[in-house]
């Protein structure tokens, strides 16, 4: 090699005086650091604590006010699916009660329908039955006008033809 020889021993040697010169120089680094730069540094670090003592906390109390508002949310949810399935169920009840008023109209209708229905039907049948009686006492008469040849005046034969009909009965003309 070049003449380069490195020596351990000569590269660690323990010397008294160095050692002494060191501990020397480091306690009074430490004293001029303790009595210029301690308390500013013992005060960054408790405030430094303090901020990240007060971060905790106020983690904790939004996590906490998180839960809260989370339950709130839950609860308010519920109420509204309450609320819903009450409405729906009140809205079923109303087409319900609505469905059984139409139908009642209905039938009502109906019924109103068919009554003035046999009304009509009846006063048809009354008047029909007039008609016949008064057409068969024209008949009648006239029948008996052409037998009688006119022994008895008009208004005796169709007082006979009344009578018969009346004697007759309601029940024979029924039809």
């Amino acid at each position: 090699m070049n003449g380069f020889v490195f020596d351990i021993n000569s590269y660690l040697r323990l010397v008294p005086t160095d050692m002494l010169l060191i501990c020397i120089s480091t306690l009074l680094i430490v004293l001029i650091a303790k009595h210029f730069f301690w308390d500013k540094v013992t005060v960054y670090l408790n405030a430094r604590s303090e901020v990240i003592q007060g971060d905790l906390d106020a983690a904790k109390a939004a996590k906490a006010e998180g839960a809260q508002y989370k339950q709130q949310y839950e609860e308010q949810l519920a109420s509204v699916k309450a609320e819903a399935h009450a409405l729906m169920e009140t809205a079923k009840k109303n087409a319900n009660e609505e469905k059984r008023e139409i139908l009642a109209d209905a039938r009502r209708s109906a019924d109103l329908m068919k009554e003035k229905a046999a009304a009509d039907i009846e006063r048809e049948k009354v008047l029909a039955r007039k008609q016949i009686k008064n057409e068969i006492t024209e008949v009648a008469f006239l029948a008996a006008g052409k037998i009688v040849e006119k022994e008895l005046d008009e208004a005796t034969h169709k007082q006979y033809v009344k009578d018969f009909i009346e004697q007759a009965g309601e029940d024979t003309w029924q039809a």
